[in-house]
């Protein structure tokens, strides 16, 4: 195994790939509901995942997503292609080790921390608390590689002075 930490560069990499694929599927998801009878979509979905439909988080769920009007779910599908190009970038610049790669998956994770703080403080929960951390520690790990590369790289012009 090297010890660069390249190996953990590949974790995170397979976390934004593994979050990408999500919001795909959330993508076409959400464009299969706005263009079909949205309701019987939802119950088969609900029905294939195993879920129990009159369960009331289900219903709730249910009743959200078809009241939200067809350009909404427009807007949010082609939201979550965006979102997906985004991990996709992340996920194979950090596979193939690119100081690009920290630096954009740095500042897009970091930026979105601040809305993971708010939707926690409005309704914690032990999923959004695990999302928040594993955020957390993926910008400080990749600040602290990119602070170390830079004091390598410095390292022989001081040596010289």
């Amino acid at each position: 195994m090297q010890k660069d930490g390249s190996h953990i560069l590949r974790w995170i990499a397979v976390f934004k790939l593994l979050k990408a694929v999500v919001m795909l599927l959330v993508g076409v998801g959400l464009l299969r509901i706005m263009h079909h009878d949205s309701v019987s979509n939802l119950d088969y979905v609900v029905t294939r995942l195993g879920v129990d439909p009159g369960r009331g988080y289900v219903d709730l769920v249910i009743g959200k997503l078809v009241s939200i009007p067809p350009y909404r779910l427009r807007e949010f599908g082609f939201g979550s292609f965006v979102y997906a190009g985004f991990f996709l970038t992340e996920a194979f610049g950090l596979w193939f080790g690119k100081s690009w790669a920290e630096w954009f998956t740095s500042i897009l994770t970091a930026s979105l921390i601040p809305l993971e703080v708010y939707e926690f403080a409005r309704h914690p929960t032990l999923g959004k608390a695990a999302a928040l951390a594993v955020n957390i520690a993926i910008v400080a790990y990749l600040l602290w590689r990119i602070r170390m590369k830079a004091a390598r790289q410095n390292e022989p012009a001081l040596a010289t002075r």
